[in-house]
This record gives structure tokens, sequence and C-alpha cells, in this order.
């Protein structure tokens, strides 16, 4: 199998690693500038651009009063699948509930002084924006996503959640995608993809409200859109290609390593699986355990390349190193697979999920445990942080001063001020200095 085996004992052995899995950010093609075309006929013609770019792309007879998806076609899903599938998404979503319930944070006021009130105020934003991924025209539906990106924004308590979805060729949605949307009480869902989706979140259309906030992955137009809007609206973040990071130690199963390894293979030709181990022999018997197990997998094609390109068996000279490598990675998803993964994970520093264990592996954590699985990727770690609850929020400062602090303090404040050449700042401050 073509797959690549690394040595890496030293810092100084990173500036190539890195410089080799930093090419995965380089797109194949540039989209910006038909996504900035996307961008701007949404907002000049609205559902009219949107529906025209659907019947193009997606659903031939797609029209502008066809993109919501009525309410009874929402309620009617659950009818449509399996009520055993129904309690296992239920099941899933009390789980990220119970997760993300345990984030949100409140607003406080403290009193530092006499007369000096200061504070902050949590609160959220109005609406939010969901992308869900049709996957395979529709037939593979990303439940998951849409239970990521909801339940934070509900459990922030935002009022409006609109989620958005390529349609298939007959403009429905999958009866599993509507099916979670109504166990999670979502109403508003339109039957709309790619770049003009999230443009219609972004400017707000006749049918599509414009939304606060935007979250959900997607293909490249969706993330050029999404990185085109940063600052018109709030954003999740941008995100790469998945990737997964395993420190694995003798008492590591190799067929579970391997497996792992696919997990993340079989996502994109661009993913990335790397194992590190200082166990030679280990590495060498997940070799074989792909070799057996990559034929088998309906998306092999796509895995192999993966495993070709953008993957590695790293051989280190001890755990400790192992983590300064992972800590330089800081990967999406690291499987700290080692016999007493308490005792290593005090020095984990960088890294968007720690899946902990043998028993452990990263698709608990993509569809059940409750973390959500929105993840930052190509070495984003090292300063950002998961989908949360405060993706959908926003902070308000709080201050309140009487005039005994005025009196006490308002000189100080118009020096500072005129340091700054900030004459009517000062003014502002002095003339509450001049009440009696």
């Amino acid at each position: 199998m073509p797959l690549k085996s690394i040595s890496y004992s030293i810092p100084a052995d990173w500036p190539d690693i890195s410089s080799w899995l930093s090419r995965r950010d380089a797109a194949e093609d540039n989209v910006e500038p038909l996504v900035r075309d996307i961008l701007a006929k949404v907002r000049k013609t609205g559902d009219d651009a949107v529906a025209e770019y659907t019947r193009r792309f997606d659903c031939p007879t797609m029209s502008a009063d066809d993109l919501r998806v009525p309410h009874s076609d929402i309620t009617a899903a659950l009818g449509q699948i399996p009520a055993s599938d129904a309690d296992i998404i239920r099941e899933a979503a009390a789980n990220i509930r119970d997760f993300h319930q345990r984030q949100k944070q409140n607003s406080w006021i403290t009193t530092p002084a006499p007369g000096t009130t200061l504070g902050q105020l949590v609160l959220p934003v109005d609406r939010a924006g969901l992308y869900v991924p049709g996957g395979q025209g529709g037939e593979t539906p990303l439940i998951s996503s849409l239970l990521m990106n909801a339940i934070p924004a509900q459990v922030a308590g935002v009022r409006t959640v609109c989620a958005v979805s390529p349609p298939r060729k007959d403009g429905s949605l999958n009866p599993y995608i509507l099916a979670t949307a109504a166990i999670l009480g979502i109403e508003n869902v339109f039957a709309c993809g790619s770049a003009w989706a999230i443009a219609a979140l972004a400017y707000g259309t006749r049918s599509i409200p414009r939304v606060d906030v935007i979250a959900g992955p997607g293909n490249i137009f969706v993330t050029t859109a999404k990185r085109l809007l940063v600052g018109h609206v709030g954003i999740d973040m941008i995100a790469g290609p998945s990737e997964i990071a395993i420190l694995a130690d003798s008492s590591a199963d190799p067929a579970w390593l391997a497996a792992d390894m696919l997990s993340q293979a079989e996502h994109d030709p661009l993913a990335s699986s790397l194992l590190v181990s200082p166990d030679a022999e280990l590495l060498a018997a997940v070799r074989k355990e792909l070799e057996i197990q990559l034929p088998a997998l309906p998306r092999n094609t796509i895995a192999a390349k993966s495993l070709s390109e953008w993957s590695a068996l790293i051989h280190v000279p001890d755990l400790q190193t192992g983590l300064d490598f992972i800590n330089r990675l800081a990967p999406e998803h690291f499987e700290l697979s080692v016999a007493d993964p308490w005792a290593w994970v005090g020095s984990v520093r960088n890294a968007g999920a720690v899946f902990m264990g043998h028993s452990t592996p990263e698709p608990v954590g993509d569809y059940f445990a409750g973390p959500n699985h929105v993840l930052p990727t190509l070495s984003t770690a090292r300063f950002s942080s998961a989908l949360s609850v405060e993706t959908f929020c926003k902070k308000t400062s709080l201050i309140s001063t009487d005039q005994a602090y005025i009196g006490a303090n308002g000189a100080k404040v118009a020096r500072l001020a005129r340091l700054e050449g900030l004459e009517a700042h000062a003014r502002s401050v002095e003339q509450r200095l001049e009440k009696p």
C-alpha cells in the first residue's frame, strides 16, 4: 500500500511534515470569482436567483414558491422512517443537548467600588442559519450535521433557527433530514444548497429570513461563500478537510487502529489519517490491516487516495515525543490510544477533540456521545474551538457610574482622551464635573 512512513524525533523534523500537510489547504480550482457572482445575484434578485441556481444544479422544476418546505412535510417525515431510527435520533439529540446545556454562560454584574456597577450581558443572536449537506444526491442524509448545529443554537436561546439543504431531483429533502427537524422542533426548512443558500441566509430573501450566524459544513462553494461573508454575518468557522491523528502504544489493537484511520479516510480524498507510535511492529501491523480492510469499504477509492496522498505511519522514539508532534499538528480529532490515557491527557495542548483510550473511536463523538463534532481543522485547534453554545451568543458590556465616580475619576478620563487628541471626549466628561 502506498502509505508514507515518516520518522519524527526532534522539532527540526516538523517543518517538512508541516509543509506537506499544509498543501491540503490549497483548493484545486479557484472558485472565488464564481461565488462572488452568486452572492451578488442572490443579493439583487433574492428568491428568483436561488430558485434559478437550484433548477440548474439540483431540481429542474424548482420555483421560488417551492423553496420553503411545508410544515406538513416536516411532520409527515416522522412516519416515513422506522420508529427505531427515530428513537436513536432522539437519544443522540438528548445526549448532545445535555452536553451543550453545560456550556451556557450567565450574564453577570459586579460592584467593584461604591457608585460603580459593571457587568456583561450574554445574549443569543436572534436568528441562526444552518447548512445541512445533501450527501450523494440526498441518499446519505447528514443527520448528525443538523443535530450538532441546531442543538447548540437552541440551547443558546436563538429564537429563529433556519435550516437549508440541497433538494433531490424531485424537489424533496430526504425524510431523515425532515424527521430530525421535526424531532428538534425546527419549522423553517428550505430546499436549497451551495453558495446560493448561504447567500440567501446572509442577505435574506422573501422566503428565507436574514440570519445573524451561519453554521454547518459544506463543499468548497459553501466554504468560500462563508469566508466572503465574514463581517456581514457571523460564521462558525472555515472548515478544511477532515483529519485524525492517533497516538498509540503497544497495548493498542492494530485492527482497531486501521479501522479508525479508515473512518476519516473515507470522508474525502483530502482527508488525513496519521498514526503516531514508538512501536515499529505496531505500525507495520496496522499497514497490513489497512490492506485487508480497505478493499471491503464501499468508498474504498476515496479512502485509498486519502491514505496514499495525505496519511502516514509516523515512528517516534517515545510517547512524549509523540505528544510533542500532536501538539504541533493540532489535529481535528485526536485518539489517545494508549494503556493509560488519563496519565497523558494533561500534556495535550492543541486538539479539536480528544478520544480517550482503546474503546473510544472517533465516530462515537461524531454521532452520539454529546460533544460537538464541528471541530477546527488544518491546525487551527492552536487557537480555535469546537462549535458550541457560544457560537450563537454575543456578549454586551454593562457600565454604570454615578456622579461621585465622575468627580473622583473624570479628570483622569479627560486627560487620557486629550493624550489621544480627542477633545470632545474630554469635554463630555468635564461637562459632568461642572455639575453642582
